[in-house]
Parts: structure tokens; C-alpha cells; sequence
């Protein structure tokens, strides 16, 4: 019997990796359910609750501007600002408590998501209550940012699980809906509070946001399980990748820009002689924009490269804000087309960065990458904005460096972006995969991980190309679908 099994193992060895690579293939999540299916539910419920955490966070564009020019509640301009960093840097901060939670068996996915529901729809109800600064950072920084991270760390994860081919489509439909939501609540904030006050309008969001949350909580429904993902809050041995390295540069850069600009776009646009209607108005065409240009962007992602359509992307947010948002936008009709045009690409972080985890770390460690992920981007977070005020200048220029600031961020994401799409070149060129084996180690970076380790064991000769920076320098200029 052991001569068996030893006979066995040689065989198995012998037979190669490539040979050995559908076994492989088969144990992977695609195999195990039908693509789509019950997934669709999960998209869109999903993109619900996007609509009514994110897509409401958007309309703090519209309350800080009320803010500035009525002057409530007694604050400095970087203490509004404040406020609505704090929000997204807390919803950032509560992913492990969310990744934590989410894992337990106890609480999952779903009741995770419905405390988030519930501190959010306090944030609100608190908010219409405060008459002083701190009572604002507790209730609409604290509270809602806390609701939102819930929310949004528990449900991120789940649309990869659910979809193979078409994951950045279906994951970018998802995200799609903070910019629907964004197009409702920017207009609709500033409809409220000119008609009803501030105090009112924070109750009935809170009322809107709770009930729809509810529902999408009862909708969403994970594969936890099924692909055995490993929901470790603090996973450091992540930060010893330089792909996960370069990941976070990317993200970091490109999330200082994309608060900056979705939160001074509204009184950039007062600043250059707008009314508040007409600036709300150029806010939530930039919310639309983002709701039309995420399914754009993932669809164009699985056909043409994820990190290719991801950094393309970036780079053509930053020379819109270099150059249109510069020397164009000085009216209503170039403010709009400037929102239409960078609105579609300004939040590619939010529409990519699940499938690109899954193809920098694997599908199975997606929880943990994000969780930390999200820690990283805290400190930005917090004080995008607040850079943003301290950089402004009051009269018609007064947004140059910020212009500039945001444009050359945005610039430097995609450099850090495009190093990565090198490492990914380099890497898939370590390893011979067939069509079918280059697809699925494109899509799930565990998969090309096993398929290196396979190779660096095998003894048959294999030319590859030479190790160092030359080989993965020319990732930098090859055109490649990765």
C-alpha cells in the first residue's frame, strides 16, 4: 500500500503543472454555482444600500456649502470640513469591528449590515437636534460615519463571491449606486433645507436611509462558506507584498483626490458665481455621472483589464483636473460638463477595488485585504477635505491649488497604478498557463500564486524570462489584458 501511494505521488509529479492545473481550477468557487443567479438579488441590493450610505455621505457636498455661507453653528470652515472627513475616515476605521462581526457566527453579514442601518438612522435624528459644532461631529461624523463602515465593510466582499467573468461589471453596477443615490440626496438636500429647514430634512433622510437599508440587509446573502474566506481583521503579514504595497499607494492617492473633489465641487461652483440651486444642480450631475460611468467601467474592465481600464482611469481624472477644471470651468454649462466627464472616473477606486484585490492578494483573502485596506486610508480620509479648505483662497481663483493639488494626486496614483499593472505582467509571464489557466490567474491572484509555487518545483526545463527589473520594466509599455 505505501508502495502504491508512493507510485502515485511520482505520477502525479511527473504529469507536470500545467496538467494538474484543472484540478485546481475546479476546486475554485466557479465550479461550486451558477454565475449570476440569486447573485443579481445580492447586486442590487447592494447598490441600495451604496444609494442610501455613500451616495447620501455625497450630499455633504450640499450641507457644507450651506454650512460656509450661513455660517451654523458657530464653526470654522476647516471645522465643517472636519466633520465630513471624520464621516468617511470612521466608516474606514470600523472595518474590523465590521470584518469581525461579519465572521462571527453569531452576527454574519446581515445583522452586520442592519447595526449599521440603525447607527446611521441615529446620526441623522441627532444631527436635526445639534446646535453646536461637537454635536454635530458625534451625530453626523460619529454615529452616520460608523452606520456607513458597517454597512459598507460587510456588504463589499460580496458581489466578487457571486460572479467570475463578469465580476467587475456586476461589482461596479453595485457601486454605481452611491452615484444614483448621490444624484437623489444632492438634490433633494438642498430641496429640504430651503423648504422645510435643516432640522427637518435630517429626520426625514433618517426615516428614507432606515427603511431602504432594512431591506436591502435582508436581501444581501454571502458565500462565506462556500469559498472559505478568512475574515481576519489584522492580517500585517499582507504589508510584506509589494503588490499590496503599490495597491495601497494607489488607493491612498487617489482617495484624498476623489474627497477633495466630490466635496468642493458644490462651492467651487458658488465661488465662481453660481447660485446654490444651480451648484447643487452641477453635484448631482456629478452623482449621475458616477452612477453611469461605474457599469461602464466594470464592463470595459473584463473585457479589457481591470488594472488596464483602473489606471487609464485615473490618469484621465487627473489631466481633467489640470487642464478642464482649471481653464474651462468657469460657468454652469462647463461646470457640468466637467462633473459629467470627471464624475465617471473620479470614484474608479470604489468601482475596482474588489476585483483588483481579488487579483493582487486572491480571492479568499479579499475580507481581510479590504479590512486593512481600510485602515490605511483613515488618516486620508479624515483630512482630504480639510487640505482642501486650508488650500482655498477666498475670490473667483482662490481653487488653483486645489485644482492643482487634486489633478497632480490623481497623476501620482496612476504612476504607483501602472507599476503594479507591471508586477501582474511579470508575474503571469513566471508561469506557462493555457488560455483558459491565464483567465482565472488574472482574475484570483491565489490561483497564479499556486501556479508560480508549481513552477519553481518543477524540474523540467523552463524558459522564462530573466528575473530583475528589465523583465518587469517591460510591464511598464506592453500592451496586455491584465
Amino acid at each position: 500500500m505505501a508502495v502504491s501511494n508512493e507510485q502515485t505521488e511520482n505520477d502525479e509529479r511527473d504529469n507536470g503543472s500545467v496538467n494538474r492545473t484543472p484540478s485546481r481550477i475546479n476546486s475554485q468557487p466557479q465550479g461550486e454555482f451558477k454565475e449570476g443567479g440569486y447573485g443579481w438579488v445580492v447586486i442590487f441590493g447592494v447598490f441600495i444600500l451604496n444609494a442610501h450610505t455613500w451616495g447620501l455621505n455625497s450630499s455633504y457636498a450640499v450641507f457644507l456649502a450651506y454650512y460656509l455661507r450661513t455660517g451654523a453653528f458657530g464653526a470654522s470652515q476647516l471645522g465643517y470640513a472636519f466633520v465630513g472627513g471624520l464621516s468617511i475616515s470612521i466608516a474606514l476605521l470600523a472595518s474590523p469591528l465590521a470584518t469581525t462581526l461579519v465572521g462571527w457566527d453569531r452576527c454574519g453579514t446581515r445583522l452586520t449590515i442592519f447595526l449599521g442601518t440603525i447607527f446611521e438612522a441615529i446620526g441623522f435624528i441627532g444631527s436635526s437636534f445639534a446646535s453646536e459644532l461637537w454635536h454635530l461631529i458625534l451625530s453626523q461624523g460619529v454615529s452616520f460615519g460608523l452606520g456607513m463602515g458597517l454597512c459598507f465593510v460587510a456588504s463589499a466582499a460580496v458581489p466578487p463571491q457571486w460572479f467570475v467573468k463578469r465580476r467587475s461589471f456586476a461589482n461596479s453596477i453595485a457601486a454605481s449606486g452611491s452615484g444614483f443615490g448621490g444624484l437623489c440626496y444632492s438634490l433633494a438636500t438642498n430641496a429640504m433645507i430651503t423648504n422645510i429647514g435643516l432640522p427637518w430634512a435630517f429626520r426625514i433622510i433618517a426615516i428614507i436611509s432606515f427603511v431602504v437599508n432594512s431591506i436591502a440587509s435582508f436581501l444581501i446573502r454571502d458565500r462565506n462558506k462556500d469559498i472559505g474566506s478568512v475574515h481576519v481583521a489584522f492580517n500585517w503579514k499582507l504589508f510584506k507584498r509589494v503588490p499590496f504595497l503599490l495597491f495601497q499607494a494607489w488607493m491612498v492617492l487617489s482617495l484624498i483626490a476623489y474627497v477633495i473633489l466630490i466635496f468642493s465641487i458644490v462651492d467651487y461652483c458658488q465661488t465662481v458665481g453660481l447660485s446654490a440651486s444651480q451648484a447643487s444642480l452641477v453635484g448631482a450631475m456629478f452623482s449621475l455621472s458616477q452612477g453611469l460611468g461605474r457599469p461602464a467601467i466594470g464592463l470595459s474592465s473584463d473585457s479589457v483589464g481591470r488594472l488596464n481600464i483602473a489606471n487609464l482611469c485615473t490618469l484621465f481624472c487627473g489631466l481633467l483636473c489640470l487642464f478642464f477644471w482649471v481653464f474651462g470651468a468657469k460657468g454652469l454649462a462647463p461646470c457640468i460638463i466637467f462633473a459629467l466627464l470627471s464624475g465617471s472616473v473620479a470614484g474608479v477606486i470604489w468601482a475596482t477595488v474588489a476585483p483588483i484585490c481579488a487579483e493582487v492578494v486572491g480571492l479568499a483573502l479579499i475580507p481581510s485585504a479590504l479590512s486593512m485596506t481600510w485602515l490605511v486610508l483613515v488618516i486620508p480620509a479624515t483630512f482630504a477635505e480639510v487640505i482642501a479648505v486650508s488650500l482655498r483662497r477666498p475670490g473667483p481663483g482662490g481653487y488653483l491649488r486645489v485644482q492643482l493639488f487634486t489633478g497632480f494626486l490623481y497623476i501620482g496614483a496612476f504612476i504607483f497604478g501602472w507599476i503594479l499593472r507591471a508586477w501582474k505582467v511579470y508575474e503571469l509571464e513566471l508561469v506557462r498557463l493555457d488560455k483558459e489557466e491565464r483567465e482565472l490567474a488574472i482574475r484570483d491572484e491565489g490561483v497564479l500564486s499556486e501556479a508560480i509555487e508549481r513552477e519553481s518545483h518543477n524540474n523540467t526545463p523552463n524558459p522564462r524570462p530573466a528575473r530583475g527589473l528589465l523583465s518587469m520594466a517591460r510591464g511598464l509599455w506592453v500592451i496586455e489584458r491584465v
